[in-house]
């Protein structure tokens, strides 16, 4: 992560429901309204190039879902149990996004007001800006802390116990962000994190003695790439909880076949929304391979460029048990604080049950991989073609 001190001018969201807001993906479009531009970059932007972030959303265009008649839905409903949420009333959780004071200055305390509004899942973020007891106050019963482990096992502890007495109900350990290199788009536009947005759940007194690089020591491998997670960091981890441990940052299905075996409680396919490797595939493109992999009961969840319901629905049906909103939740909270994430939550989930109808599925369970179909590959050709010259 790049130094980031200096401000940057905030524009106030409305207070209200634009009528521009038509279906979710609305608020991404309505969201460069309400940001500043180099705020706007930050969020929108991934690493490098932003190749992963543009991958992550044109995975989906490769995708139809085929409609079915006749089918009784008249008892449909989208409840689910994962471990650490044993009554979702439906799959779509606002994922750990960092600092969200960036987006409107009640932050993570607004999205977990429309968390519980909504019976959604929240996940917090160690990054987030507000501490994560007054987090938890507001937030519904589904409430899992994401954890970043710290420079110290005595802080990770720390913030740990911090989590299980406010009532968090499962661990959310990211793996995937140990070297973050930000999006050119990003830099051009001269971000600097701002001072209102600050991770205060974090103690910035725990810091690792590094020992100076020797000569010809690499400044990644030898350099950032010694504080990185470690397997045994993992196992110390389980070892200290009873809360399920889940893992998010995971792609390759070997990875995910290793953690079932470890113990942990289930896994996020995802590629930090395109912040880690830049280059990396698609969060969706992996999903059913991974799902394979782990077979059809161990719990997967799903991160990576949602903005429909449509979306929701092919990634469940290519696997998942249920999907994390990232930047989506930002670009509402934004436009209209609380109000907007509760709305946009409402939505994915309206959209979602439209798909499910049309596809015969009274369930999440009736969503199998034969309700979406891949795209021809001279069809595929042609949309590539197109996004191309556009």
């Amino acid at each position: 992560m790049p130094n980031l001190s200096s401000t940057v001018h905030h524009i106030p969201p409305s207070t209200g429901l634009s009528p521009e807001v038509r279906c979710a993906h609305d608020y991404e479009r309505l969201a460069e309204r309400c940001l500043a531009a180099p705020t706007h970059a930050y969020i929108a932007g991934g690493s490098g190039h932003d190749t992963t972030v543009a991958a992550n959303r044109a995975a989906f265009a490769a995708w139809d879902i085929c409609p079915r008649v006749l089918a009784d839905v008249r008892h449909g409903h989208t409840r689910l149990a994962l471990p650490g949420a044993a009554d979702l009333a439906h799959p779509v959780m606002l994922a750990p996004v960092a600092y969200q004071t960036l987006a409107h200055p009640q932050g993570e305390m607004a999205s977990a007001q429309a968390a519980e509004a909504t019976h959604s899942g929240m996940l917090v973020s160690t990054l987030a800006s507000h501490q994560l007891e007054d987090i938890a106050r507001l937030a519904g019963p589904v409430r899992w802390f994401q954890l970043y482990l710290q420079p110290t096992r005595e802080a990770t502890l720390a913030l740990l116990r911090r989590a299980e007495a406010a009532g968090y109900t499962a661990i959310v350990l990211t793996l995937d962000a140990s070297i973050q290199v930000p999006s050119l788009r990003a830099l051009e536009t001269g971000f600097r994190l701002p001072a209102h947005a600050v991770a205060v759940n974090v103690d910035p007194q725990a810091m690792p003695v590094s020992e100076p690089l020797r000569e010809g020591h690499s400044r990644i491998f030898q350099g950032v790439m010694q504080q990185a997670p470690r397997w045994d960091d993992l196992d110390w981890l389980l070892a200290q909880t009873r809360l399920p441990v889940w893992v998010k940052g995971v792609l390759h299905p070997n990875d995910a076949r290793a953690l079932q075996a470890r113990g942990v409680a289930g896994v996020v396919v995802s590629n930090h929304g395109g912040r880690g490797l830049d280059g990396a595939p698609a969060s969706l493109r992996m999903l059913s391979a991974v799902r394979e992999t782990v077979g059809p009961a161990w719990p997967l969840l799903f991160d990576g460029g949602i903005r429909s319901g449509a979306d929701v629905f092919k990634a469940l049906a290519l696997g998942a048990d249920a999907v994390l909103v990232g930047r989506l939740q930002m670009y509402a909270l934004s436009v209209a604080g609380a109000l907007g994430v509760a709305h946009m939550l409402q939505l994915l989930r309206d959209e979602l049950e439209i798909c499910m109808a049309q596809a015969g599925c009274a369930t999440l369970a009736d969503i199998q991989g034969d309700c979406v179909l891949p795209l021809t590959t001279v069809f595929q050709a042609r949309i590539t073609s197109d996004a191309d010259h556009h």
